[in-house]
């Protein structure tokens, strides 16, 4: 649920095509009133004034005339360099020279181009019209991002005594089909009891909960509704950086708001509440409530999902978004089954013991990951796998948390044998699991 998250991201942040060891803080993108919109702001530049006063012309003093000898044989080179410092005049007061000729020299042909925020095309003067990229392609993709808010009972404390009371949160959502499926993320309408989707022409739906996966942050909702205008989906593996990338989202619960940059890196490395991911990099500014939104080319498809930005107050242009290929099987997945397919699991629950209140309310004395249960038939029921082991190992990766569990079981496919290091006792005991299928349940 949005409101209920200032990710931060506290892992690391390998980088791009390579690798970047720097910590990083990221922040999966919240509802209105967490971190303020660092883009979109208007700023007024300040004043100066003209060398020798306000009133003395440009240039400052004026200065006494001066006599000139006459060198004939530098008039064809004096005429030259006059005319292109008139050249170079025009080009640099081309806006407003090119408006003042229009009406002053109706022999002129001066072709400027100008976007309107109707997104029509604009005439110039001789007759021809033009029109800014970006406005037909924002108009073209602003009616299949949407609007999310969601209602939540959590259960609040007030000294001894306690209480229940409705957190709203909001976020954003794409139009995946024209008969009612929104993909948005995971994070967005998690533990929601009521979603509303609002659409660009005001219409308002509830909607319902069609499935949603943790893993990758992607949930499908549905709405009642036909002949919604659904993204065109483009492909991320043929993205490239630099290209113009294009953010549609509710910023701050304000409304379907665009903002661009450009594609910054591929591949980023980020983890968000405590699943690693391979992200898009952009520099469109990211802020509040743009979870769930789209990330977009310039010929207006759908290249991502957005999902998360730079927690850091000082970092600006550091927003990611899920790639649309991934964000595609996972929700075909989610519609036809409720679930992703083919996503391993151990048969266990596992509870992570980080400091020594926890241990000793456990009554361990090692930190670390502790089997909690063990579902009956499961892989790890059968490999011998029992409550209160103490994991030690994955495959090939040490581990000492829930979340390393379920990163390390990445590597691997429903079906697969694994073998998995326990301490039982101060015994280290190797178990071959073979890993079952992570189903809804």
């Amino acid at each position: 649920m949005e409101n209920k998250w200032e990710y931060d991201y506290s892992g690391t942040y390998p980088g791009s095509g390579g690798s970047n060891p720097t910590p990083a803080s990221y922040t999966p993108i919240g509802p209105s009133g967490e971190p303020s919109m660092g883009a979109g702001a208007n700023y007024t530049a300040p004043g100066y004034t003209m060398p020798g006063g306000p009133s003395a012309p440009m240039g400052g003093e004026p200065q006494p005339p001066r006599m000139k000898k006459r060198h004939p044989h530098l008039k064809k080179i004096g005429a030259g360099a006059l005319a292109l410092v008139l050249v170079a005049g025009v080009s640099f007061g081309g806006g407003y020279a090119g408006f003042y000729l229009a009406d002053k020299t109706s022999s002129a042909r001066i072709v400027y181009q100008s976007a309107n925020p109707s997104g029509t095309a604009t005439s110039s003067t001789d007759g021809s019209t033009s029109l800014d990229p970006l406005v037909s392609v924002i108009n073209s993709i602003t009616p299949s991002v949407v609007e999310i808010t969601t209602e939540q009972m959590v259960t609040t404390s007030y000294g001894f005594w306690g209480g229940q009371q409705i957190v709203s949160g909001a976020g954003s959502g794409v139009i995946y089909t024209e008969d009612g499926y929104i993909i948005t993320n995971n994070h967005v309408v998690e533990g929601a009891e009521q979603i509303t989707v609002k659409l660009n022409d005001g219409t308002t739906y509830n909607a319902t909960l069609v499935g949603a996966d943790s893993q990758s942050d992607i949930a499908v909702i549905k709405i009642d509704a036909t002949g919604l205008t659904p993204a065109v989906l483009g492909d991320s593996d043929t993205i490239a950086i630099g290209e113009t990338a294009i953010a549609v989202g509710n910023p701050s619960n304000l409304g379907v708001t665009s903002t661009d940059g450009i594609i910054s890196a591929l591949n980023r490395s980020v983890t968000v509440e405590g699943n690693t991911m391979n992200l898009i990099q952009t520099s469109a500014a990211i802020s509040p409530g743009n979870s769930g939104g789209g990330l977009f080319n310039s010929r207006g498809e759908l290249i991502g999902i957005v999902n998360a930005k730079n927690a850091d107050e000082n970092a600006e242009g550091l927003g990611f978004a899920i790639p649309i290929n991934t964000v595609k099987s996972v929700a075909q997945d989610l519609i036809e089954n409720g679930y992703v397919t083919g996503r391993p699991a151990l048969g266990i629950t596992v509870v992570s013991i980080t400091d020594a209140q926890t241990a000793m309310q456990y009554g361990v004395s090692t930190l670390g990951a502790y089997v909690q249960s063990v579902s009956e038939g499961s892989g790890a029921a059968n490999a011998g796998m029992k409550v209160g082991d103490r994991i030690v190992s994955v495959g090939t990766k040490t581990v000492t948390t829930a979340t390393d569990v379920t990163n390390a079981l990445q590597d691997y496919a429903a079906g697969d044998t694994v073998q998995v290091q326990v301490d039982r006792g101060g015994e280290l005991i190797t178990l071959n699991v073979v890993l079952g299928e992570k189903t809804q349940a």
